[in-house]
């Protein structure tokens, strides 16, 4: 099964090639991306409870190479990048587990990230500081809200076994606008490392209808999005000087 899914994962990168070299996509500015999971063996490890030790987690993250740099090649062959998508379950769920998954593939330059702020922030990770951290491995951004700390306190950050839904939870996710992410300083983070790839809306909120929430979100990550400034801040008073 795992060899199965490898080759799937290789055929995606030449599918996606494909599909960029014909028409219309073929003068995209953006670099091809293909974005995916990629589970985890040590991912029941996450509480190190009962302790868990180094040597059993880097084998982890040597099980992850040894199946992920053989995949890579035929990324880098086909000229597109592999975006993981940080999240919990999987090999990288915040900036430190994201360094190590990094370094496991010897920062093979066909890996990075596909970032989405909403799997980071209910976890208490800098959602900010990731996409400043991993500049030149923002591969693709997901625009996705979530609301934290608000629950009754009957479940905590792993959920308590509750729906998405739960008046009890700690943390769920929100339509755009309607969680704790803050947007505006992710858009200026982006801006900053120079990132021009899209922002892809990911609508998930339970309590909301998804045509009324997919219309709102797109107003407002249009109203997000602004472009950097192209002058010096103050090369107003330097034309009065003048």
């Amino acid at each position: 099964m795992r060899q199965r899914a490898a080759e799937q994962l290789k055929l995606t990168a030449r599918a996606c090639r494909n599909f960029l070299d014909a028409k219309p996509h073929r003068d995209l500015a953006f670099p091809a991306v293909v974005n995916a999971f990629s589970g985890s063996s040590i991912w029941n490890a996450c509480y190190a409870f009962p302790p868990t030790s180094q040597a059993y987690l880097q084998k982890g993250f040597d099980d992850f190479a040894r199946r992920f740099l053989p995949i890579l090649e035929v990324f880098e062959e086909m000229n597109v990048n592999f975006a993981l998508e940080v999240h919990p379950t999987e090999i990288a769920f915040d900036i430190a587990s994201a360094h190590r998954a990094l370094e496991a593939v010897k920062r093979h330059r066909r890996f990075g990230f596909n970032y989405d702020p909403s799997h980071l922030g209910y976890q208490g990770v800098d959602y900010v500081k990731f996409i400043r951290e991993f500049r030149d491995r923002i591969y693709h951004v997901h625009m996705k809200d979530a609301w934290w700390g608000h629950g009754n306190g009957d479940a905590g950050v792993f959920g308590g076994h509750t729906d998405f839904g739960d008046y009890r939870r700690y943390w769920d996710f929100r339509s755009i606008g309607h969680g704790d992410v803050n947007f505006e300083e992710i858009i200026v983070a982006l801006n900053d490392i120079g990132y021009q790839g899209p922002l892809s809306i990911e609508w998930e909120d339970i309590r909301m209808d998804r045509v009324h929430g997919a219309t709102e979100s797109c107003r407002s990550v249009k109203s997000y999005d602004f472009m950097p400034s192209k002058v010096a801040f103050d090369s107003a008073f330097d034309r009065e000087k003048q």
